[in-house]
């Protein structure tokens, strides 16, 4: 259309696969239903998982540049599912080392982007590129609003106690929430005074705060209070949080094992509405031998029906699958979880609350069996816990529990006595369907950030017009 506002905005992810995803699914929908030009960095180790979003949206574009070098992070490695859980860390000041090669390219294009949208993870550097490019730049934030709140809370105030059993509180949050130590980030509480590591981490949550705009996966049913309290609070004086979520896989596949996925759906096809517990912790988590033989053993005991998905690298007890056959199932590596929680036979979802999981269970309305295991995931927890969508049955990343008590534990919440639960979830799901729906709240947030970068577009022209030849 002659005459028509485009605006070119500049995405950089973070490269974990629970970071980039959504926000690929963002940029799906900026770039097909609105119609944004956009480029996405990207180092070539993670350039597979952009595939899909490249194939089917051509106004999507990559930057391919090389991960930086660093003696933090071994040569090879490009994304954190190659790294142990401790080395992720080490990624947040590694990746500034793109900063340069960004300012290069941006100063060669023809038609520079008017925005940089980034992970809040490599908001330290980004914050400094866009204020060299003179342009704005969005915090894109792959955790909820409570998880937000908490981050800052935390960077800001450092509490400086280690004991891991300090009760954390956060009185300006709504209800006044608090949490032990020990159930907050590890970004935090790994932090050392002096070390370059932890300052960069440091200082990239500090300048978080200062974003020009936040956009964040969740929405106002099941985190308005939260959006409001963020609004108040890191966004004072402007109040540019748009609540975008849920975001979803979009209609274009995620890399999946076309085979592996048909097998799980048949798999799944053979039982009854609501009658499969679906067990996965994540994208990162290996569990040690001893906690992934008590979960089985856990599962066996139990008598339910379940579909557990490992990562590469469990230790799944010899035998356990064969004696289980008749109601279990184990997937060894990618999972094709969006279509899993979709299928009716699912009712229950043993989950380490990872925000992404934790959204996606919304979507399909699947009640929760919470094990928080570190990150923002006690967090996550509390909220769909207290939202009545989730019965906590575990904790902690290396906990062993008792097989025997476990297995009680699942089988009793499973059971018909907690139908309120799942009933909540499926309340639940249908505000997050009205949420992107036309006319919805994330709806409308997601078109004001459209509207917002169309201006700047325009801005930007006008600048460019009014410049001497």
């Amino acid at each position: 259309m002659a005459g028509a506002v485009i605006p070119h905005l500049l995405v950089i992810p973070f490269p974990a696969h629970g970071h980039m995803l959504p926000l690929l699914d963002l940029c799906h929908l900026l770039s097909t239903r609105h119609g944004l030009t956009i480029t996405i960095v990207v180092t070539p180790g993670n350039l597979p998982t952009l595939s899909p979003i490249l194939s089917s949206s051509p106004s999507i574009s990559p930057l391919i540049l090389p991960f930086p070098s660093s003696s933090d992070i071994p040569t090879g490695v490009e994304n954190t599912y190659q790294v142990p859980p401790n080395l992720i860390r080490n990624f947040i000041p590694a990746l500034s080392g793109l900063l340069y090669p960004i300012l290069q390219w941006f100063h060669s294009h023809p038609n520079p982007p008017v925005a940089i949208l980034s992970d809040f993870f490599t908001s330290g550097w980004t914050f400094r590129l866009a204020q060299s490019l003179s342009i704005p730049r969005l915090s894109f934030s792959p955790s909820g609003a409570f998880g937000i709140a908490t981050i800052h809370q935390l960077w800001r105030e450092m509490p400086s106690n280690s004991d891991p059993n300090l009760l954390i509180p956060f009185p300006s949050l709504p209800n006044s929430p608090s949490f032990p130590l020990s159930q907050l980030s590890t970004l935090f509480r790994d932090y050392i005074k002096g070390d370059s590591v932890s300052e960069s981490i440091k200082e990239n949550f500090l300048l978080d705060i200062q974003s020009w705009g936040f956009v964040v996966n969740t929405f106002s049913d099941l985190e308005g209070d939260y959006i409001e309290q963020l609004k108040k609070d890191i966004a004072a004086g402007h109040r540019r949080i748009w609540a975008v979520g849920p975001l979803v896989a979009s209609p274009v596949e995620r890399k999946t094992d076309a085979v592996i996925k048909e097998k799980v759906l048949t798999w799944l096809d053979g039982f009854p509405e609501g009658s499969v517990v679906y067990v996965c912790f994540g994208s990162q988590v290996v569990p040690p031998p001893q906690q992934a033989a008590a979960i089985s053993a856990a599962l066996e005991l139990s008598g339910l029906r379940f579909l557990w998905c490992v990562r590469e690298g469990t230790e799944v007890p010899a035998g356990f699958e064969e004696r289980v056959a008749a109601r279990g199932f184990v997937v060894k590596g990618w999972a094709p979880q969006v279509e899993i929680l979709g299928h009716a036979a699912v009712g229950w979802f043993l989950t380490h609350c990872g925000w992404n999981s934790v959204i996606e269970a919304v979507v399909a309305g699947v009640a929760l069996l919470t094990w928080p295991h570190g990150a923002d995931q006690f967090i996550d927890a509390r909220l769909l816990e207290d939202a009545g969508m989730a019965i906590r049955v575990a904790e902690g990343r290396s906990t062993v529990p008792e097989a025997q008590e476990l297995a009680r534990i699942l089988a009793a919440a499973v059971s018909g006595r907690n139908s309120r639960v799942r009933e909540r979830a499926a309340e639940l799901s249908e505000m997050a369907r009205k949420a992107v729906a036309e006319g919805g709240s994330s709806f409308r947030d997601l078109h004001s950030l459209v509207a917002e970068l169309k201006k700047m577009t325009v801005t930007n022209e006008q600048s460019y017009a009014e410049s001497p030849a």
